[in-house]
């Protein structure tokens, strides 16, 4: 694997990333996003070839989400997808809850 230089910042909700992009703000090769994406565990706005996918600041924020998941516990993309899914659930329960005065 060749050395990728990782971005940091805040995206924007209209701004886009292609793959490469996302690959690079994730440390990780494109061939592992477009992995992810094919199996429904990472979105991306879907276009005419692969390459074209585009990604929002929510999916950059799942596919960190997914890579740490995936390294620290050695877990396949599957069960990362299952705790990054149930880590999303909580979260919202958790601001319903507040929402409401309940917590």
């Amino acid at each position: 694997m060749h050395e990728m230089t990782s971005l940091s910042g805040v995206l924007l909700d209209d701004a886009a990333l292609s793959i490469e992009e996302l690959a690079r703000a994730c440390d990780v090769e494109p061939d592992w996003v477009v992995r992810r994406v094919r199996a429904g565990i990472l979105g991306g706005e879907p276009a005419v070839q692969v390459t074209e996918w585009r990604f929002r600041s929510h999916d950059l924020l799942r596919a960190r989400r997914l890579l740490r998941v995936e390294r620290d516990f050695e877990a396949n993309e599957d069960v990362a997808a299952l705790v990054v899914d149930l880590g999303d659930e909580v979260r919202r329960l958790r601001a319903r809850l507040h929402a409401l005065g309940l917590d």
